[in-house]
């Protein structure tokens, strides 16, 4: 698929999150609905963009609205939009910057976390679902880069028991 040419401020990125859940020797993965502009009918694990007013701010002393944490905060969120389901504490992963066929660039945080509590509720965004073990996912048509990060976190389970 050809990047289109746009004129963007090349400063204006989107940023989105996804989260890797395990549970038990499990990952949780999604098929994306035919009509996404980015990745349409691939599997990938739940995340969404960071949407501006979406998450609560105050206002600081020095007057300019902020937010701790709010990483951690879009990642729960987004898991629980996209798939119905609460996680443990979400931890960093990696990250990785791609361009939309639209031509406005991501900048993706990928995050792992287990799996707390919920039954799977897809955003209509989500067509499909399945846990899979690692082997198990090699069978779907993942995003470029997903079977690697599930990989990882598989060694990092390991690794903590």
């Amino acid at each position: 698929m050809a990047t289109q040419k746009t004129k963007l401020d090349p400063r204006i990125h989107f940023v989105a999150v996804t989260a890797i859940i395990a549970k038990g020797n499990k990952f949780l993965i999604a098929k994306r609905a035919g009509w996404e502009k980015a990745f349409p009918n691939t599997w990938t694990v739940p995340g969404g963009k960071f949407v501006f007013g979406e998450y609560p701010m105050k206002k600081a002393k020095s007057g300019y609205p902020q937010k701790y944490n709010v990483v951690n905060w879009v990642v729960r969120n987004e898991v629980k939009e996209e798939v119905g389901l609460e996680i443990e504490k979400p931890e960093y992963l990696c990250d990785l910057v791609f361009v939309r066929p639209d031509g406005f660039p991501v900048v993706t945080l990928s995050f792992w976390a287990k799996y707390k509590s919920g039954k799977i509720k897809l955003a209509d965004a989500l067509v499909d679902y399945a846990w899979v073990t690692l082997a198990e996912a090699k069978k779907y048509d993942l995003i470029d880069g997903i079977w690697d990060e599930l990989k990882e976190v598989s060694h990092i389970l390991k690794k903590n028991h």
